[in-house]
């Protein structure tokens, strides 16, 4: 495990370093940049405009710029964000705990309802409970999530049942910490319902796909003709061998912990790292981009590394030997 783990880690630093080239590159390219905002400015002098261009490294040339951003990088220092002047790694920091709360909160919804869900409807495949439940299965994953966001919100705006947008109340520093704790739920209800309605459904579909294609295997045919119980056949035989997808796709969602919920965060008021980095695209803020890009490509690497390695615990068939073959 370990040679692999070393192995996997070592293959991460071309990927990310081409990557974040390509990246850079792109950004580079997009027409304009911050400091042209800055210029339409009359109060901004052109002089004040060319200082900062210098103290940022503009006007030089990109494989010069990108080496000395991969250099500070290599320091663990992610550079200056050009508009907020703050480094960009606390910027990141002070937006992290909203996005990952909220990340976390989500999967935990959808996928304590899904595998449930998709192991009833299975079970009771052609009958009136597996039709409606797949229909509503379908329809959480046509409904966009910013369309539903909008209707949860005009829901909570004419019953008062929860608070419409943002992470906290106004008068969240003066609560008490068991205050604090229920005024961060209740802004957590509605987010969470949104992000995770489209994942439950999907999830839903695959586990009761999964269970399907299991349920005519010849391992599980030979153990319910020993007389075997059922329930050890579907959580010993069936369910165990259905959760490998899953596995693989829980480490694909650390990937998204930055971009996932942007559009979600953009349209409920959430101070998150999803309009973080909305904001530091439509303002070509560079080195905030690139931040962001290399934190969730480090994520999903990550992510992609711990799912292989937990594919092992669920899946005993799997070793890293045969793991390293295929790489």
């Amino acid at each position: 495990m370990a040679r692999f783990v070393l192995l996997r880690m070592a293959q991460m630093v071309p990927l990310l370093i081409g990557i974040t080239f390509l990246s850079f590159v792109v950004v580079d390219l997009a027409p304009g940049d911050f400091f042209d905002t800055l210029s339409m400015n009359p109060s901004i002098s052109p002089d004040m405009i060319r200082e900062m261009k210098q103290e940022f490294g503009y006007g030089q040339p990109l494989p010069v710029r990108y080496g000395r951003w991969l250099w500070r990088v290599a320091h663990l220092d992610l550079g200056m964000s050009i508009a907020y002047r703050v480094g960009v790694l606390d910027l990141i920091e002070s937006r992290a705990a909203n996005t990952v709360v909220l990340a976390v909160a989500s999967m935990t919804f959808s996928w304590a309802l899904a595998i449930p869900i998709g192991i009833v409807v299975a079970l009771r495949r052609g009958t009136l409970l597996d039709r409606s439940l797949s229909f509503v299965a379908f329809f959480g994953m046509s409904v966009p999530s910013f369309f539903l966001a909008f209707l949860l919100m005009y829901l909570a705006l004419a019953t008062g049942w929860f608070p419409v947008g943002g992470t906290t109340s106004l008068d969240y520093p003066i609560l008490s910490p068991m205050e604090k704790i229920g005024d961060r739920l209740a802004h957590l209800v509605l987010p969470v319902i949104v992000l995770g309605t489209g994942g439950m459904a999907s999830l839903m579909r695959l586990m009761r796909s999964q269970l399907l294609e299991i349920q005519s295997a010849d391992y599980v045919r030979t153990a319910r003709a020993k007389g075997v119980p059922e329930w050890i056949v579907v959580s010993k035989h069936i369910l165990r061998n259905a959760l490998n997808p899953f596995v693989t796709l829980a480490g694909y969602e650390l990937g998204t912990l930055l971009g996932g919920a942007a559009l979600v965060e953009a349209v409920m008021n959430l101070q998150g790292l999803g309009t973080l980095m909305l904001d530091a695209v439509r303002s070509l803020d560079l080195y905030l981009v690139m931040g962001s890009v290399l934190m969730s490509s480090v994520l999903l690497l990550l992510g992609n590394l711990l799912a292989d390695v937990a594919l092992t615990l669920v899946d005993p068939r799997i070793d890293f030997s045969h793991l390293e073959a295929v790489r």
